[in-house]
């Protein structure tokens, strides 16, 4: 289980890939779609989905030559049911630990660029 936490909040440190996490929450989606609103290569945008893949948040699957995206939701559980241990997060609100985050450590800068 510590790997999986390792993995999943290393996958949640980066806004690049939180923000992909939210775009996913609305549907699947191709990997190209997923690019799209982001400034950088669709290498590096690969390389984001890597991470998410390994850490279990995403699933890739092949649909003709289009690569397709898919939350995992249910892989946030273990780090949840380990955040709700620390009881400062009953129940735990990703939203709000993301403000607990970036007040504490105030150089983390937010998704939004702000």
């Amino acid at each position: 289980m510590p790997d999986a936490l390792d993995a999943t909040f290393h996958a949640l440190a980066d806004p690049t890939r939180r923000a992909i996490l939210s775009m996913l929450l609305e549907d699947d989606m191709a990997v190209t779609d997923v690019a799209a609103p982001f400034e950088m290569s669709l290498a590096a945008i690969s390389k984001h989905l890597g991470i998410l893949t390994r850490a279990g948040l995403i699933a890739q699957e092949r649909r003709g030559r289009v690569v397709w995206c898919k939350l995992e939701p249910q892989a946030l559980r273990a780090a949840s049911v380990w955040m709700q241990g620390f009881g400062q997060f009953e129940p735990v609100h990703l939203d709000a630990f993301e403000r607990f985050l970036q007040a504490e450590l105030p150089e983390i800068p937010s998704p939004d660029g702000a």
